[in-house]
């Protein structure tokens, strides 16, 4: 390939790489295509976006792609990226185990041997390193300073889109627990292990929601909405919410209230999330035979949502131990969903949850293990929403 036809091969890739990148605000998404398209761009074997973590000093990546995309966390000035990061300085290796400031501690842990290293800055607006990109082992000879000169470009434009994805991930992140902690305050009048449950449904709901076929943003709009389910439960009395026996006839129509009560409270917010969750809060104790409350609404007419998260409430609630109750195995709660399909719950719901069953079970597994995890001190609810968020 003559040079020429070189420089206009890789004028397409950057074109490419730009429209990529531009198309993309999720910022999971967006460190993937970048790591890929990196990798490609310089005929390397692996890429990682490594960003900088400035609260805890270190550097992070979610992204290795060619090493199972494993998270990987370094110090700020170890290793190369850590170098780079600190320095600004970018760092090309001919030979990785020469060079003193490569840490091979990675590469005895995962069998992987790094030859050749290309490590640049990602610089945000101000300046400052906000990440590095290190792509590893040329396929054919070492990096080139044409290929320094190529990933300085590249991570001058992936630069700005990584910093507006950052500050996106972290208002929504602060959004997300907001929501939770005023679920927090509905549930926590009305059964002791509100923490577990309310993460337990919500993340159920938003694997119901893409197995329906939701597009992920639908899916997860509905997984971070669903946990204000029942916020309309904080206008009920105490004498009525946590009252030991049977409720009489009046008094569990007051405890119907707390759905409508909810939709109030959401319905006029500006916010996209509240509305939904607002959506949510009227209908989930719908069913699809119309026997539901508040306004017996039937089958479709009752929201995709409010149908979702009734399944994902409802067996949630079923596998938990309460006061009045033991809890059920997951297989009877299953069953139990799968008998009332077409009076109780959206048949096409109920057998969404039985077909993603084994997502449902390891996802309740996961919270179990992070519930006890803060249990024993280990870490905080906005530590538990950041990283239920990630996922």
């Amino acid at each position: 390939m003559g040079r020429r036809q070189e420089l206009e091969k890789r004028q397409t890739l950057l074109s490419r790489f730009g429209r990529l990148v531009a198309a993309e605000s999720r910022l999971d998404g967006l460190l993937t295509i970048i790591a890929e398209e990196v990798r490609h761009i310089l005929a390397a074997d692996r890429c990682s976006v490594f960003l900088v973590d400035p609260y805890k000093g270190e550097l992070w990546t979610k992204v290795s792609v060619g090493a199972n995309e494993k998270v990987l966390r370094i110090p700020m000035g170890q290793g190369i990226a850590g170098f780079v990061a600190k320095t600004g300085s970018a760092v090309n290796i001919r030979d990785a185990y020469r060079d003193t400031r490569f840490t091979q501690d990675l590469d005895r842990v995962t069998g992987y041997q790094t030859r050749s290293v290309l490590a640049v800055p990602l610089r945000g607006r101000d300046g400052k390193a906000v990440g590095v990109f290190e792509v590893l082992n040329k396929g054919k000879g070492a990096f080139t300073d044409e290929d320094e000169g190529l990933l300085r470009i590249l991570a001058t434009m992936a630069a700005s889109f990584i910093e507006n994805a950052s500050l996106y991930e972290d208002l929504r992140r602060s959004h997300l627990e907001t929501i939770y902690r005023m679920a927090l305050v509905a549930e926590f009048r009305d059964q002791k292990d509100t923490g577990r449950h309310l993460r337990r449904m919500s993340r159920f709901s938003g694997i119901l929601a893409r197995s329906l076929g939701m597009s992920y943003q639908e899916a997860e709009d509905i997984r971070y909405a669903s946990p204000l389910h029942d916020v309309g439960k904080v206008a009920i009395p105490d004498s009525i919410l946590r009252k030991p026996g049977k409720l009489t006839a009046e008094e569990y129509e007051e405890m119907k209230r707390h759905t409508i009560y909810g939709s109030q409270m959401l319905s006029n917010a500006e916010s996209r999330l509240l509305r939904l969750a607002g959506k949510i809060a009227i209908a989930h104790h719908e069913h699809f035979d119309g026997s539901g409350y508040p306004y017996h609404l039937k089958g479709e007419a009752i929201p995709i949502e409010a149908r979702i998260v009734s399944v994902a409430d409802v067996f949630d609630a079923l596998v938990s131990k309460r006061v009045y109750k033991g809890a059920w195995t997951v297989e009877d709660a299953l069953k139990y969903i799968r008998n009332e399909e077409g009076k109780l719950f959206d048949p096409r719901v109920s057998d969404c949850l039985g077909k993603s069953f084994d997502e449902v079970l390891a996802a309740m597994e996961e919270e179990n293990r992070r519930f006890l995890e803060e249990e024993a001190g280990m870490s905080s609810l906005p530590g538990a929403v950041r990283a239920a968020e990630r996922r």
